[in-house]
C-alpha cells in the first residue's frame, strides 16, 4: 500500500512542479519500492513473552541501583550486568559470533549521587556493518533502577518499567535482528547503559568512546520506559508512543541561530529529523501504533540517556510510553491511602513493550540498510519562481528524494524522486513558502534521514 507521501508525490500535477538537474549516470534510476518487505518479517518476529521473561529476570535481581552490590551472583547491579552480557554472548553464539560483546567502564567518584569511587559498567554488543562499518545506528536501554531515596542502594528496587522494559527491548531487538540472518551495510549496536539515575554516566562514556574512535553515529534510539499504558492522567492507551527530540542541536552557534532567524531550520536539527523518521517508520511498518513527536529534549525538567549523545553532537531521541504513571516511578513499593506505589511488574504491559520494541527494530533495520544521509545540502531560490537544491553524492545510494512541506507542518508530507541527480530545480515551488530536504535511498527503498539544507552563499 502506498504511503500518503507517495500518493501526494505521484498525483501532483505536472503544471505545478517540474524538476530538472544534473548528477550521476544513474540519474534515470527507477524509483525504488515504497517499503522493504524484509522489515515486515523482523517486526513480526518480536515476541512479548520473551520480553516478559527478561523483565522478570531483571526484577529478580532485587535492586539494580548503581551503588548496589557488585559481587553477589544473584542480587545487585553487578549480577544484573553480568547476566545481560551473558545473554548477549548467548545471542551472539547463536548467530555464529556475529556480535562483538564488551563492557564499557567509567570510574566515577566525588559526585553528589556517586560520592565514593564506583565503576559504572555498561554492556554493548555490535553487529558489524559489511560495507560502512564505522557508521552506527544504536538502540539503548538502562540497566539501573532506583526508589524514593536516590541514594538507597540496599532496599528492593524492582525497576520493572523504569527501565527493565527498555533493557528487555534491547535484548529482544538483538535476538530478532541477529536470528534473521540479515546483514547490513552499517553497524547496529545494542547497549545496556549503566548509571542513568545517578547522572547519565553510561551514555556519557559511550559517547566519549564514539568520539575517540571516530564512530559516525547516525542515530541513537534511547528506550526509557516502554511498558506502561495506564497513566497518572487516568488514560489507558496502548496505541501511541512518544518520541522526544532536541532542535536546534546542542552545538548550535550564534551564527547558526542568526541563519535560522532569516532562513528557518530551528525545528529541523538532525535529532528532529530522526524523530520524523521514527514517525514514518511507525506508519509504514508497525500497525496499531501512532508516534507522537514531542518538540522537547525530554520531559519537562527531566533527563534521559539520549542527552549525552546529543551533547556530543550526535542525533539521538527518546522513545517511550505516552502516558506515564508517576506513582510507579522512583517510589518505594507500598500502599498509601489506598494508592499503590512502586515500579513493580503490575505496571508493565508486555504486548505494548513488544510493539515499541518492534518500532525500534524496524527503525534500526531501515537506517542500517539505507545509505548515509546526504552532506553539503544547499538551497537557493530567493526572488525566483523555483527552489534550487544541490548536495554531495552518497556512496551506495541508488538515488534521492527531494522532500518538501508547508512551514507549519511537523512532517515531510510530499516528495519527488530525482534519481541519481545531485541537483534539483523545483519549478513552481517558491522557496519562501516551503521547507525542503533531501534523503538518499537504497535499491530496496530504505531511506536515510532527511537532510535539511543551508542557504548557499
Amino acid at each position: 500500500m502506498s504511503s500518503p507521501a507517495t500518493i501526494l508525490a505521484l498525483l501532483l500535477p505536472a503544471w505545478l512542479l517540474a524538476v530538472s538537474g544534473t548528477g550521476t549516470a544513474s540519474a534515470q534510476a527507477p524509483i525504488p519500492p515504497p517499503r522493504d518487505v524484509r522489515i515486515d518479517g523482523l517486526v513480526a518476529a518480536v515476541a512479548a513473552d520473551r520480553i516478559e521473561v527478561d523483565v522478570r529476570r531483571l526484577v529478580a535481581f532485587g535492586t539494580r541501583h548503581t551503588l548496589s552490590d557488585t559481587l553477589s551472583p544473584t542480587r545487585g547491579i553487578g549480577a544484573a550486568r553480568r547476566w545481560i552480557k551473558a545473554e548477549l554472548d548467548s545471542i551472539s553464539a547463536a548467530c555464529g559470533r556475529c556480535l562483538e560483546v564488551s563492557y564499557q567502564r567509567l570510574l566515577v567518584s566525588g559526585e553528589p549521587r556517586v560520592p565514593d569511587s564506583t565503576w559504572v559498567v555498561s554492556v554493548v554488543a555490535v553487529l558489524r556493518g559489511i560495507e560502512d562499518p564505522n557508521r552506527y545506528v544504536i538502540m539503548t536501554g538502562d540497566i539501573d533502577s532506583r526508589i524514593s531515596d536516590i541514594m538507597n542502594a540496599a532496599d528492593s528496587s524492582p525497576g520493572a518499567n523504569d527501565n527493565a522494559s527498555g533493557m528487555a527491548g534491547v535484548l529482544e531487538a538483538a535476538r530478532v535482528i541477529t536470528r534473521s540472518g540479515h546483514r547490513f551495510p552499517a553497524s547496529i549496536a545494542f547497549a545496556g547503559l549503566a548509571g542513568e539515575e545517578q547522572g547519565l554516566y553510561g551514555g556519557a562514556r559511550m559517547a566519549e568512546i564514539a568520539l575517540a574512535e571516530g564512530w559516525r553515529i547516525e542515530a541513537v534510539l534511547n528506550n526509557d520506559m516502554i511498558g506502561n499504558i495506564e497513566g497518572v492522567d487516568g488514560v489507558t492507551d496502548d496505541t501511541t508512543a512518544r518520541v522526544f527530540s532536541e532542535s536546534p542541536p546542542a552545538g548550535t552557534t550564534a551564527d547558526d541561530l542568526r541563519r535560522m532567524r532569516f532562513f528557518g531550520g530551528e525545528v529541523d536539527g538532525p535529532s528532529r529529523q530522526l524523530a520524523r523518521y521514527v514517525d514514518r517508520i511507525a506508519d509504514d511498518y508497525v500497525p496499531g501504533l501512532d508516534v507522537l513527536m514531542v518538540y522537547r529534549l525530554d520531559r519537562f525538567g527531566r533527563g534521559g540517556h539520549h542527552r549525552p549523545f546529543n551533547d556530543a553532537g550526535f542525533s539521538a531521541v527518546r522513545i517511550m510510553e505516552t502516558h506515564e504513571n508517576y506513582a510507579r516511578q522512583h517510589q518505594d513499593v507500598r500502599v498509601e491511602d489506598g494508592v499503590e506505589y512502586g515500579d513493580d511488574l503490575a505496571g508493565v504491559d508486555f504486548d505494548y513493550a513488544a510493539r515499541l520494541t518492534a518500532l525500534n527494530v524496524a527503525t534500526l533495520a531501515s537506517l542500517a540498510w539505507a545509505p548515509a544521509h546526504p552532506d553539503s545540502v544547499m538551497i537557493r531560490g530567493a526572488v525566483e519562481p523555483a527552489a534550487r537544491l544541490s548536495w554531495s553524492p552518497v556512496p551506495w545510494a541508488t538515488g534521492y528524494k527531494v522532500y518538501w512541506r508547508d512551514t507549519t507542518s511537523p512532517t515531510w508530507d510530499r516528495w519527488i524522486w530525482v534519481g541519481g541527480r545531485t541537483e534539483a530545480t523545483m519549478t513552481g515551488l517558491v522557496v519562501d513558502n516551503y521547507f525542503f530536504g533531501v534523503a538518499a535511498v537504497s535499491t530496496e527503498g530504505n531511506e536515510s534521514p532527511v537532510a535539511f539544507p543551508i542557504p548557499a552563499r
